[in-house]
């Protein structure tokens, strides 16, 4: 079996190029092109169509290449073992996160973990978009859902709670009468994050429950943002009362140019609490590269809660 040509075929499928494809494998991109042209030869079947501007898998290609992603993930299984045995994280670690998430919490614990571990070498893709860790070649990716909602054929360890929060500026709190009760929300304008479940329908009960029952309100919303920092950015024009996460919060709480509204009570259902999951593809031999980044994420979020 043409084995190193598979493992380069996967990599062109990954990459949608065969120059992608050499950066990453440390080739010459017409020696990747040959070898996918051997394995082509080997099969008997065209695997991809070729354009000047584009690749795209035939029908046999798209089978192989599947066939292809279950020999990359042994490969990586018989490295992950090899590591173990050496007993000391080190190699590249992929990681995909949410934009705002990796900015502000993950970011900051990185050069902790390399100064820690210095064989180990990390690169961090932030988007918003579901990926397929599997699919994208990526180690371990961070994912937000609701408690008890675990991504299903991966395993998901629990790493914060984020909690969101109403926040204003002191200075437009200020301008108006205190806000003491939930049915006062009425009468200002409203950022939310408005995308998926996140809409102006607002829920909150109070945090001592025999205090008042919870309510539910249908704000107003001129402004929706798909990203807690970006609320920020538009509260601190006194521009009215914002639902944001509550780490993206925290600094501007802290100094003070945020307040919280409302602290005696809490979001709840559509904006309820949310769980960060580091989740990666089911193995084996878990890389102990990967073992040591989810530990230590686990040990800086333990140390932050009890700060």
């Amino acid at each position: 079996m043409p084995l190193d040509e598979m493992l380069v075929f996967a990599r062109v499928v990954e990459h949608q190029s065969f120059a992608g494809a050499a950066r990453q494998l440390g080739l010459t991109t017409s020696a990747v092109s040959r070898s996918v042209g051997r394995l082509e030869a080997h099969f008997g079947l065209r695997l991809l169509q070729r354009t000047t501007r584009s690749l795209s898998l035939t029908e046999a290609g798209a089978e192989i290449h599947q066939a292809c992603l279950r020999l990359v993930a042994d490969a990586q299984a018989v490295q992950a073992l090899a590591g173990q045995l050496r007993q000391q994280p080190r190699g590249l670690l992929k990681i995909s996160a949410p934009a705002v998430l990796g900015d502000i919490w993950l970011s900051p614990l990185l050069p902790g973990f390399c100064a820690r571990w210095p064989e180990v070498q990390v690169q961090v893709d932030m988007t918003d978009r579901m990926v397929d860790l599997v699919a994208e070649g990526l180690d371990l990716g961070l994912r937000i859902s609701v408690p008890g909602q675990i991504a299903p054929g991966l395993v998901a360890r629990p790493l914060k709670t984020i909690r969101y929060v109403l926040v204003a500026t002191p200075g437009y709190l200020a301008q108006h009468a205190q806000i003491t009760e939930p049915g006062q929300l009425l009468a200002h304008p409203f950022i939310s994050l408005g995308y998926g479940q996140f809409q102006n329908e607002v829920e909150l009960r109070p945090l001592h429950p025999a205090a008042a029952p919870a309510m539910r309100l249908l704000v107003n919303t001129p402004i929706t943002i798909a990203s807690s920092l970006g609320i920020i950015h538009a509260l601190q024009q006194g521009s009215g009362i914002g639902v944001v996460a509550d780490f993206a919060a925290q600094a501007a709480l802290q100094a003070g140019q945020l307040a919280p509204v409302l602290p005696g009570w809490a979001l709840c259902g559509k904006y309820a609490p949310r769980v960060v999951h580091a989740v990666y593809a089911p193995t084996r031999h878990v890389p102990l590269k990967l073992r040591a980044l989810i530990d230590y994420l686990v040990e800086m979020e333990g140390e932050g809660a009890s700060a």
